[in-house]
Formats: C-alpha cells, structure tokens, sequence
C-alpha cells in the first residue's frame, strides 16, 4: 500500500509539472544533433527529486547530507534545463554535491588522498556520462531500474548497505517517468534534472556498497553506460572534435540514427546487457578475483565499440568517395 500511495502522488507531481512547463515553455527543440524530431516537454525527471524529498520528509533523522547534495544538483540542472549554464558554474556545484555525501559516506577519514581525488574524478565523471546517455525514449528510466534492482537484489540477499526503501523510491519513480517517457512520442524528457539527480542518487548506493565491501566490483552495476562514455570521448578525441559539444557517436545514437533501429528497443537492448552483466557479477562475486571480473565485462564491450568505431570510419569513407 505504501508504494502504491507513492506511486499515485508522483503521478499527480507529475501531473502537475506538465502543466508547470507548459505554461513556462519548458520544452526540448530538436536540432541536428538530436536523435528526436518533434518538441516535447523537458525536465520529466524531477519526479527523481520529488521521490527523494517524499523519502527524506520520512527519514528526515539521517538524510540531510544526500538530500541537500541531490537537491543543489537538480537545482542548478533545472536551472540549466531553462537557461544554459556555463561548465564552470555545473560542476561547482557537482563537485560540493559530491563533497557533502563523501562527508556522509565517511570517505575523507576512511581512504586516502589519492583515492578521494579519484573518488571525485569518478563521480562527477559518472554524473555527467548519465547525463551524456540520455538521448532517448527510455534509455534513462529503463537502465535506472536495472541498477537499482540489482543494487536491491545485493541489499536483500548479499550485503546489507542502506534501507531498502531508499532504493525503492528510486526504482518507483523511475518506473512512473517510464510510464510518460518510454512512448513512440514520449509526453516529456528527463532533462538533466532528470538524468543527474538520479546518477547522483546511484553513485551515493554504489559508493556506500563500495565501502562496505571493500570491494570495486559494484561499479560494473554502470558499465554499459561507462564503457560507452568513455570510448565516445576517446573517438571524439581521435576526430579532433571538442568533447563539450553536442554529438551523436554515442552508440545509443548510431543504432536509432545510423541504423534506424527504433529507439525504445535501443533503450531495452541497453538495459538488457547491463542486466546480464549485473547478474554476472552478482554469480561471480567473490568466486573469482575483483581484476578478472572486470576484464570478463570491459573487455566484450571494448570490443563491440571497436567494430562500431570500425564501422563508422568504413561509412565515412564511403560516403567521402
């Protein structure tokens, strides 16, 4: 019953904000780097924020630290969503968000200061390759639910890290923006209130698992999104393009534009392998060492963005003669 009275009152949220954004023209215009064609309305995924504040308003006694951390990220995000923002000022406020669940999370007294510098470089870089990776209908609610689910699966029947509820909520809004969003003509996009608050709520989990297991192998629970991430900015590099600009190399974007392959079934392929990667890595958690397991996943992945970079000079060439 409580999920069900959550469920509904992010349905209203909702609701509600459609009528927000249209009376303020919140909206997304495609340009030439768009893998869609029409204007829809921007910043569905508030509901990330709004299921937060529901679950803090209840557990108000030890939340503060993620709850101010997600509510400065989605605010400068909506801003943002409005009214670009310079780089500068986005990833001020990524790295105080972050700075405030390190604080939470006991990072600063617990690990050195090489790893907290490294903390910092992976999680605003994870930030902002989910932010990247939404370009589609239901790339974002659907691979949400896969690395929500297997965290709770990890936190049922593995290793207890948080309450289960905090995953939970997560995990209902992402399916009620699905529900708007994974549509032939969705009714809006995440935007990157969406896209960031909910990397920044799955970062704060897999962090916290991290920490308690000692062990790094819960950062392929995001693989498919980071391999693709950081394999799109080296081919980008490559081509001497400005990394900061709009694009469309992510794989994501050449499957629907290339290969017109039809976007919902790109964003179900996207949650598929990154499902088959988590169930692999809950089966062979510490059966095998944490190094090897990482190479069984990063290593397939590599290869298949080396055919899709192959591929895409073969095109070039072609289209060049």
């Amino acid at each position: 019953m409580q999920y069900t009275i959550l469920a509904l009152s992010l349905m209203i949220l909702m609701l509600l904000y459609f009528k927000v954004a249209d009376r303020f023209n919140i909206i997304d215009k495609p340009n030439q780097r768009s893998s869609h064609s029409e204007i829809t309305l921007r910043g569905g995924g508030i509901i990330f924020w709004f299921s937060a504040l529901l679950y803090f308003v209840q557990h108000v006694q030890n939340n503060y630290f993620f709850f101010t951390g997600i509510t400065l990220v989605s605010l400068v995000s909506f801003w943002d969503d409005i009214q670009s923002l310079s780089n500068k000022i986005r990833i001020s406020i990524h790295f105080l968000a972050i700075t405030l669940i390190f604080y939470d999370l006991g990072l600063f007294d617990s690990v050195p200061i090489w790893g907290v510098l490294i903390g910092y470089v992976l999680a605003i870089g994870l930030i902002n390759a989910y932010n990247f990776m939404d370009g589609i209908n239901g790339i974002t609610g659907l691979y949400t639910l896969v690395v929500m689910g297997a965290l709770l699966y990890v936190n049922t029947n593995i290793q207890w890290f948080t309450d289960g509820n905090f995953i939970k909520y997560g995990m209902i809004a992402s399916v009620v923006f699905l529900f708007f969003n994974y549509r032939k003509k969705a009714k809006c996009f995440a935007g990157d209130v969406g896209s960031i608050a909910i990397a920044f709520w799955i970062i704060y989990l897999v962090l916290k698992l991290i920490l308690i297991t000692n062990s790094l192998v819960w950062l392929l629970f995001l693989a498919v999104y980071g391999v693709d991430a950081v394999c799109t900015i080296v081919h980008r590099l490559y081509l001497k393009e400005n990394i900061f600009e709009a694009h469309r190399l992510h794989l994501y974007q050449v499957l629907s534009n290339e290969y017109q392959i039809q976007h919902r079934l790109v964003s179900f392929y996207y949650a598929l392998a990154q499902i088959t990667i988590s169930v692999l890595v809950v089966f062979l958690y510490q059966k095998i060492e944490d190094i090897l397991l990482f190479l069984i996943v990063i290593v397939p992945l590599l290869l298949i963005y080396t055919i899709k970079f192959y591929l895409l000079n073969k095109k070039k060439l072609k289209l060049d003669i």
